[in-house]
């Protein structure tokens, strides 16, 4: 028997480590090269890692949702071929990961300001343990360190590194010292004493069934995209002060609009939507109110104001909701977004989508089409300032000339993040996309 360990490749941008999200091949199974074996998601990209080599698998390493190091064993094989033991890393055989159905970690356009490297004000300190001024949203560490920090209520983000490649090692965690002025370096409050973590913990575990009730019961882990996406929503609900604005929006001659111009956009093989409209809508309203384009800088205390328009269009798919990105939308017209819309939502939907179109989102748009409800409260895509819910139109009585009439009516739902923008900012940004949206025609006027 040729037992051979193939390792986790690197992947490359910097990633040191990834989850294990599923394992299609398990021991005993006779696998060809270029099997798929087994699905890693790094801070980059979901990425499917195929055999180098034909061969039995002997081992895999790595739970799902567990992490694995770059470089470190996942699998091991028997080559049937009698490869050399000695060969322990798969380097020499060229690119064995390849990004393919690639899912960015974070809900698009965080990573658009995170810093991948640590960040540090120049007065921290790292005397007595004390991070202060300390925050870096990407921490790297191990399951076991991850623990530790976990059982003594530290904040991983506020611990500065000093293992290898700006790992957090379980000393640094023991050494860690909160802030003493009640508030953490990125502005929240400070990690929970411990017995506080410990009665939280307590406070959310499942009640053990009945034996009975154990036998109807399954568990599965809670990792991939599905745990990515838990993450980034609990990061955007602590950190931004979410308010929500709701107003009706008659859309009588949006609906008209989009009738006569389907036509020509089949035509053209285009199917339009009311979306493009609606996208137009909110950059020109963008334009005129820029502070909803912005973002905070936290680690640098800047609001940064972004002078392009990527809108990140909120899509359901089997992993979870993704946020796929329309890049320079005030550069397109509605055909050209109506086709990239069309673009990234079926590459999303079949988990082909490019890295380039999951990151970078300046706004994001939410729609729950024929489930559109009453009224939501979209959780902010962090760290943008803003993001607009459309809801169903529905057939309802509105005034027209002072004459009760039936309409057709579009709620909308924005949430905005109160730290930034004011409440009447958000209401004048929400009327003038809805001024845009019931008299479309003025977005040809405007458009460049």
């Amino acid at each position: 028997m040729a037992r051979w360990e193939f390792k986790l490749p690197d992947i490359g941008e910097g990633v040191t480590e990834g989850e294990v999200v599923s394992w299609l091949v398990k021991p005993g199974d006779v696998v060809k090269e270029d099997q798929p074996m087994v699905e890693i998601m790094t801070d980059k990209a979901t990425v499917m890692i195929t055999a180098p080599k034909a061969g039995t698998i002997l081992e895999t390493r790595g739970k799902v949702g567990g992490v694995v190091l770059v470089h470190s064993a996942l699998v091991v094989f028997d080559l049937a071929g009698g490869a050399p033991a000695a060969a322990t890393n798969a380097s020499s055989d060229g690119p064995a990961a390849t990004a393919v159905g690639s899912i960015q970690e974070s809900l698009p356009g965080v990573a658009s300001l995170a810093a991948a490297a640590p960040r540090a004000s120049s007065s921290a300190s790292s005397s007595a343990g004390t991070n202060a001024g300390y925050f870096n949203e990407k921490p790297l560490a191990t399951p076991a360190t991850r623990k530790a920090a976990r059982d003594r209520g530290v904040d991983l983000r506020n611990v500065q590194p000093t293992g290898p490649q700006g790992r957090v090692t379980k000393a640094d965690v023991e050494g860690f010292h909160a802030p003493q002025d009640g508030t953490a370096a990125n502005g929240a409050s400070p990690a929970a004493p411990q017995a506080l973590v410990a009665a939280s913990r307590d406070a959310v575990k499942i009640t053990a069934p009945t034996a009975s009730q154990a036998a109807l019961e399954e568990r599965v882990p809670f990792a991939g995209m599905r745990r990515k996406i838990a993450t980034k929503m609990a990061l955007s609900t602590r950190t931004a002060a979410h308010f929500t604005f709701v107003e009706e929006c008659d859309v009588g001659a949006l609906k008209s609009l989009r009738q006569r111009l389907k036509p020509a956009a089949e035509a053209q093989g285009v199917k339009l939507s009311f979306l493009p409209f609606i996208v137009k809508a909110t950059v020109a309203a963008l334009k005129k109110h820029p502070i909803l384009n912005s973002a905070l800088d936290e680690s640098t205390q800047e609001l940064v104001y972004r002078k392009y328009f990527n809108i990140g269009i909120a899509t359901s798919t089997d992993a979870g909701l993704i946020v796929p990105v329309i890049k320079d939308c005030d550069r397109k017209n509605i055909l050209d977004i109506a086709r990239d819309i069309e673009r990234v939502a079926s590459d999303a939907k079949a988990g082909k989508s490019r890295i380039e179109d999951l990151s970078g989102s300046t706004f994001t748009i939410t729609s729950l089409g024929a489930q559109g409800g009453l009224f939501a409260t979209p959780i902010i895509n962090f760290p943008e300032v803003g993001i607009l819910g459309v809801h169903q139109i529905k057939t309802k009585p509105v005034v027209r000339g002072g004459e009760i009439v039936i309409g057709d009516v579009m709620l909308l739902s924005l949430s905005f993040d109160h730290r930034i923008v004011d409440g009447h900012v958000g209401a004048a940004f929400a009327y003038e996309i809805i001024a845009y949206l019931q008299e479309p025609d003025r977005l040809f006027l405007e458009m460049v």
